[in-house]
């Protein structure tokens, strides 16, 4: 990932405490207590992006932090809002829902045709929870979790540290499958192999969703999607279209050229026996794309069949 220098970061920003402050200047840094804004304005489509566990380990240790997807927000002449909680909580405090309605308030989205909210795992979350809050607002959620609450979802049990630390009670938004009707559209990505995030997935259904199964992409989906080049097109044509596109799914397939998307999948064939099935995938990763584990397999297919 492109990190940000300290002076791209901090040049600029209007610092201040106050929601209604920030918003009757340009760019801004909202200094909350649990949840920072950091804005850059640029253009009338406008990516809210939340962080997740990768992106607040790669923070630096003054504020204001670097936004995600600041990269690809730049590149694409968009605006962006970085919504950054201060802990790994799955942004359970109170303080996002309600910096995101105050900007609401005071007419902050207004001024974009197209809004899109993203986040990933984490982030995914808290982009699904809040949409919402936007009339018109769009959603790209990345392996999303529904909730961390496990008498809702028993389940899921990958991250005792903040299911333990952190609010999974109050019910505002404790649980996405409960706000997602309220999203004007979006897409949730997800690997249906991946039996928590599938499980997940399928508690996050409603007409305004459309659900995209990438099997064998893992929980980090969208370093998948990243490798491939199919993100940087999303993000590229997705805020003006609302759609994924058939150009998306094309470049989706150079994800066999990468060994994260390419050993899992090998595994589910070979799951299945030293067949013909196990024998053509072994082949085409090997002589496509270069994979050595691939090459080793074959040989010993072929050895166990003579």
């Amino acid at each position: 990932m492109i990190r940000a220098s300290r002076a791209d970061v901090v040049t600029a920003l209007m610092q201040t405490t106050s929601v209604s402050q920030a918003v009757t200047g340009g760019d801004f840094w909202v200094a909350g207590k649990d949840c920072d804004l950091v804005a850059r304005l640029k253009s009338d489509t406008l990516l809210v992006t939340f962080d997740n566990l990768a992106s607040i380990n790669e923070r630096p240790t003054e504020r204001p932090w670097p936004v995600w997807m600041q990269s690809r927000a730049t590149e694409s002449n968009y605006s962006v809002l970085g919504v950054q909680s201060h802990h790994k909580d799955w942004y359970r405090s109170a303080e996002a829902p309600d910096q995101i309605a105050e900007l609401q308030a005071q007419g902050f989205f207004k001024r974009f045709q197209n809004i899109v909210f993203t986040g990933t795992s984490m982030g995914g979350f808290a982009a699904l929870c809040f949409a919402g809050l936007v009339p018109g607002a769009r959603v790209l959620a990345f392996s999303p979790q529904s909730t961390l609450n496990r008498e809702i979802a028993p389940f899921e049990r990958r991250y005792p540290y903040p299911y333990r630390k952190f609010d999974w009670q109050t019910p505002d938004y404790l649980d996405a499958a409960h706000y997602v009707g309220r999203i004007s559209g979006g897409h949730v990505f997800y690997d249906p192999q991946v039996r928590e995030d599938w499980l997940h997935a399928q508690r996050l259904q409603t007409p305004g969703l459309t659900q995209v199964p990438i099997p064998y992409a893992g929980h980090t989906l969208i370093r998948v999607l990243a490798k491939a080049g199919a993100l940087d097109h999303l993000m590229t044509t997705y805020p003006g279209s609302g759609r994924v596109d058939a150009d998306f799914f094309r470049l989706l397939r150079n994800k066999r050229a990468n060994k994260a998307w390419a050993k899992p999948f090998l595994a589910a064939a070979l799951a299945r026996g030293n067949g013909p099935l196990a024998h053509r995938a072994c082949k085409a990763l090997h002589r496509e794309h270069g994979h050595g584990f691939a090459r080793r397999q074959l040989r010993q297919i072929n050895a166990a069949t003579k």
